[in-house]
């Protein structure tokens, strides 16, 4: 197996938007992927990108992705925050997810970045138990809220 970890490039986001797609229904939401191809392209890759990625890939496929962007804390300043973490299914187990998380730490810590957050959905014990092995921090009092337009 040839594994390659590397910035994502604007080639990248239909394979990207693929592998959200199959998140989306790994999570149970199969529906509520909404972004076109042109704005997904637009955001990451446009004049002011808004997030970055990198790709996992395998034998010259991408067969895994994790994608970031920078929020700011008023209390502890700028961290990244991974939007999605995504390895394909037949993938999974392989070390391809280590060394994506790595390098992403790696990348927060390149930015001088204060620490990496993200969201991981209560019963993905198979996420739970990656992220256990980094120490990660759950923390089970805040909730999730948001407005949505459209």
């Amino acid at each position: 197996m040839n594994i390659n970890i590397r910035k994502a490039v604007k080639e990248d986001c239909g394979r990207i938007l693929e592998l959200v797609h199959e998140l989306a229904r790994y999570e149970r939401a199969p529906n509520e992927v909404t972004v076109t191809l042109e704005h997904f392209e637009q955001s990451g890759f446009g004049y002011k990108p808004v997030w970055w990625a990198f790709v996992a890939e395998v034998d010259g496929v991408v067969q895994g992705f994790a994608l970031y962007y920078i929020r700011f804390s008023t209390w502890k300043g700028q961290r990244m925050y991974l939007e999605d973490f995504y390895i394909t299914e037949q993938m999974r187990g392989k070390g391809l997810g280590k060394l994506l998380f790595d390098r992403l730490i790696k990348e927060a810590q390149r930015r001088n970045l204060n620490g990496m957050q993200w969201q991981v959905l209560e019963w993905n014990e198979p996420a739970i138990n990656f992220y256990k092995k980094y120490n990660a921090a759950f923390d089970g009092e805040w909730l999730n809220c948001g407005i949505y337009f459209k």
